[in-house]
Formats: structure tokens, sequence, C-alpha cells
């Protein structure tokens, strides 16, 4: 798949004159609604013919709208949006620079630079998807636009267990800890990716090696306790138990660090300096101050039995 930013104009210039079918929408967390729209994309290009494409934005349209609120994570950052997208079979995905300038286009100069230039053949959107200042452009209206040049799809709302699906819900089943709600309206458990960095190795000394991840996006991470996740080093998914906190046992809250460590339940090797995921299966329990670390290492002890014993359920 190829990933074209498109940061600047003019742009199109750049681009071939190939007729294409383009998705629309921001897609963070690339959730079951998102899937389905651009699963529909993929489906209508193959009927016509041409290739299938993604046109999403960065950064978050609030980082420019409503700066005193913006969103300063994200489920997916563009880099793990691309993993996910190209799986579902799209030939190019356009990152679209979301700037001042263009929340000041009119939705027909929207059509017209994006769209129209860009050759789209069809267009499909979420129900709820709009375009141009003020956001007066919609798909009721997107006919309006077109020029005669493109037809369109409206997806309409996906809903999972009467609830429609939604990225600020995702966004908060995962700030409240509840991982395994978030993976049935992502279609999958929710992932982070980073680097393998050196720690203290204070989890060394205890028996509980781990591996310290430092995010390599601005990852939305669940809050402070511990988990049974999946760390996946080179493709492989590795059982794990992993804290998220500051350690209290250890350090005073104004000294501590936040840190992410993964504990491989079985493993013996060197992660150190690889990029790895962490899919994050279910919350065991909230953060805990331990009154010595012999106290620690036997809750330690209970957590890697429970997550062993939840992976086995599974």
């Amino acid at each position: 798949m190829e990933r074209v930013f498109l940061d600047g104009r003019p742009f199109i210039e750049k681009m071939d004159n190939q007729e294409q079918v383009i998705a629309l929408g921001y897609f963070d967390g690339v959730h079951l609604g998102h899937q389905k729209v651009i699963r529909t994309a993929v489906k209508i290009a193959e009927e016509k013919g041409i290739k299938a494409a993604v046109m999403t934005f960065y950064p978050h349209p609030s980082v420019v709208l409503s700066p005193d609120s913006k969103r300063e994570t994200e489920l997916t950052p563009n880099g793990l949006k691309a993993e996910i997208i190209e799986k579902l079979g799209v030939h190019t995905l356009y990152f679209v620079k979301f700037d001042r300038i263009l929340s000041q286009l009119s939705p027909q100069n929207f059509v017209d630079e994006y769209l129209i230039r860009l050759h789209a053949k069809h267009v499909v959107a979420g129900y709820d998807f709009t375009f141009g200042r003020k956001a007066v452009g919609n798909m009721n209206n997107i006919g309006e636009f077109s020029r005669s040049m493109f037809s369109y799809s409206v997806v309409p709302k996906v809903e999972l267990f009467g609830a429609k699906i939604s990225t600020s819900y995702i966004r908060s089943l995962i700030e409240q800890g509840n991982l395994e709600e978030a993976a049935k309206l992502l279609g999958r458990p929710y992932r982070t990716t980073g680097m393998v960095v050196h720690g203290d190795q204070r989890g060394r000394t205890l028996g509980f090696p781990t591996a310290n991840v430092d995010e390599d996006e601005a990852f939305l991470l669940p809050p402070n306790g511990i988990y049974a996740v999946r760390l996946i080093v080179d493709g492989d998914p590795l059982d794990g138990v992993c804290s998220v906190g500051i350690r209290p046992t250890f350090y005073k809250k104004e000294e501590a660090v936040k840190t992410v460590e993964v504990y491989v339940l079985d493993f013996k090797g060197d992660l150190y300096d690889k990029r790895v995921g962490i899919s994050w299966c279910k919350r065991l329990r909230s953060e805990l101050k331990f009154d010595s670390a012999k106290a620690l290492i036997k809750q330690m002890e209970k957590d890697k039995e429970d997550t062993r014993n939840y992976f086995l359920s599974e």
C-alpha cells in the first residue's frame, strides 16, 4: 500500500491520473464502523475494476479547531493506522494535513481540490462525515458539490449491543481499563507500539525481568494497573503481565516516572532495542503500594498465574 502525505498545496502534480474509489474519515481506532466504510470502498473498487484509496487527516481536527481541549493521544496514530488499513485491501492511503487553511475551505473547494483532482470515481463515508468550513458539507449534500464527476455511498450507523460504535466511546472504555469491551468494538485487542529500552532493572532483582516499553507515538494508555497482555515481538505474540504506573512501592509520587513494563511468561532472551507491540487483553487489578518487596513478589506471582489462567481459558 502506498502512503501519500498531502501537506502542501498545490500537491496534485505529484499524483497519477488513475480513477479510484476513496473512503473518507479520520478513522482513529479503525474500529468496526470504520472497517465497514473501508470495506465498502474496497468492494466497490473491485466491482469497478479500479483501485481503492482511503483519505484520512492529521493531526486531529481539535488541534486546530479547539486547541484548549485538543486531543493529545490517539488509539491509532499514523503508523499503526496505516498498518491496519493496509490489511483491509487498500491500495493508497492519503494523509491530509489538517491545518487552518484546510479548515477554512468551502465544501466545494474541498471537493474540487481533494476528491475531483485525485480522480475520485466514487466516494464512501459514514453518515456523520462532514467537510468544508463550519462542517457545512456532509453526506446528504455531497452530490451538490460533485460536479457530476463521482457517485457516492453513505454507510449508516454501525451498532453493537444496541449502542453506536464510536471512537469516543472506545476511548472511554480504555480510560476505564475495560479492554475486553473495547476489543469487541475494535474487532481486535487494543494495541500500542514502542521500543524496548533500558530501565532501572528493578524487576530483574525481584525475579521478574521486564521489557520496559517506550511508546513510539502518542497512544492513549489504559489507567495505572496490572494487565494481561500479549507482547508482539517480530510478529510473534508472547503472553505477558504488564504493569502501567509509577511503582509506588519503591518511588515517592513526586519523583516517580510512569512506565510500561511487560514480564513475558516463560521467556528467556534479550528484547532491548526491539520495536514491539502490546495487545491489551484484560485488566487484572489496580496499582498498589506494598509494605515490602516480599509482599510485592507474592502478588506478582499471583498476577502471573492469573495471566496464565486467562490465556488458557481463551
